[in-house]
């Protein structure tokens, strides 16, 4: 079994101190929480959103694509890459 904390009557929940020091966080850290079913987690947040990472090395907006256009844009890459001459 887990460690547990308890929630107070405004939704707020203390970090145990084990789970802090493995995660690093400190008063200001953002945690990030995720949800999968019944179940969440929290981890550590990163710095930068990936949002923000892409506006600091490209000048144009993000492109939303399919799953089906990055395969096809990956397998034009190798193509092109590794074709013989």
């Amino acid at each position: 079994m887990g460690t547990t904390s308890r929630i107070t009557s405004q939704g707020q929940i203390s970090i145990p101190v084990s789970i802090r020091r493995r995660l690093g966080l400190r008063p200001g850290s953002k945690i990030e929480w995720v949800q999968r079913g019944n179940e969440a987690s929290i981890r550590r947040a990163s710095k930068y959103t990936s949002q923000e990472i892409h506006d600091a090395l490209f000048d144009a907006p993000a492109t939303t694509r399919s799953v089906e256009q990055m395969d096809d844009g990956i397998r034009t890459h190798l193509l092109k890459k590794h074709a013989r001459s």
